[in-house]
């Protein structure tokens, strides 16, 4: 397993979401968990353009650099994360405008978020009244499951994150009904559900042009000192 280089979230390091959703379709996770719901979990950042190894047990996926355990994925455990209630698009669109990324980054580069990059998914999920986010997503035409993984990342985090506090995805676990088809209009939300110390818990949401949820996901957010 490689992270190219270009799918990174802080400098020199994977994207979360992207990271999880590699380690989740990979083929051994369909050989050795059953199907349904995948938890990733991120041990170490992510390092980029590296060969990690990937070893496999009846109930778990682990990956390595060397010796140093990178991510380990599991079947999913507990119910279906709720819906995050969605908005038309337009009102999406709207929310962006407001994203607080483009004031303050602390991931200007990152894939999935980043303002900076011109290359990647331009996620940029702004804050709605009752304290969701919400982005719009006009999917690329390289679209995936890898992808999906993605996009459900940052929109969830950015419903925690402030200036001058920034966190870096822990665990994730997604529910992908559906990969979108390329060159449509998504819409995905997010918000934040409760905090303890450092770690923070956020539900995300992606619906298609037709207002049905394609996925959905639980994540844990670490705080991290800049």
């Amino acid at each position: 397993m490689i992270i190219e280089a270009r799918y990174n979230g802080p400098p020199g390091s994977g994207n979360g979401g992207y990271t999880a959703g590699l380690v989740a379709t990979h083929p051994d996770v369909a050989l050795h968990l059953p199907e349904g719901a995948v938890e990733v979990t991120l041990r170490r950042p992510p390092p980029l353009d590296t060969p990690l190894a990937v070893s496999t047990d009846a109930e778990t996926l682990r990956v390595h650099d060397g010796d140093t355990l990178i991510a380990s994925a599991r079947a999913g455990t507990g119910a279906r994360p709720e819906a995050v209630p969605s908005v038309p698009f337009a009102a999406a669109v709207e929310a962006s405008a407001g994203y607080p990324g483009f004031a303050a980054h602390p991931f200007p580069t990152c894939f999935v978020c980043g303002p900076e990059r011109t290359d990647g998914l331009r996620l940029f999920p702004g804050p709605l009244p009752d304290g969701r986010t919400a982005t719009p997503w006009r999917v690329p035409p390289d679209v995936s499951p890898v992808l999906v993984w993605a996009a459900l990342d940052c929109p969830g985090g950015w419903s925690v994150l402030t200036e001058g506090r920034p966190y870096l995805l822990g665990r994730l676990t997604a529910h992908v009904d559906a990969v979108p088809a390329p060159g449509t209009e998504c819409v995905i939300t997010g918000r934040h559900v409760a905090s303890e110390g450092r770690k923070a818990s956020v539900l995300s949401t992606l619906y298609g042009p037709a207002g049905d949820v394609l996925a959905v996901a639980h994540a844990t957010w670490i705080a991290v000192d800049r």
